[in-house]
């Protein structure tokens, strides 16, 4: 049976990871709040819709994340070599 190797996540990357949601969450934020205006009951509402709203977006933006290959936007973005240094 061929053993699987499972690399734990590198803190440059939960910081690309930390960076990308809050923008996708902030502009979920601002996007509710848009629709829902003014006084406590509806800041509530938008309160209560992004809570549930952010969990699925995180979900998703997660699943995403394990699309790209491991180390491939270090390469990209060349961060290799001057972790290598």
């Amino acid at each position: 049976m061929e053993k699987i190797e499972y690399k734990k996540e590198s803190p440059i990357r939960s910081i690309l990871k930390t960076i990308s949601w809050r923008i996708i969450a902030t502009t979920t934020t601002v996007t509710i709040a848009y629709f829902v205006f003014g006084d406590i009951s509806n800041a509530l509402k938008v309160g209560g819709i992004e809570f549930f709203a952010k969990m699925f977006i995180y979900y998703f933006h997660e699943r995403l994340w394990q699309l790209a290959p491991r180390g491939s936007i270090r390469r990209i973005i060349g961060l290799n070599k001057i972790l290598k240094n």
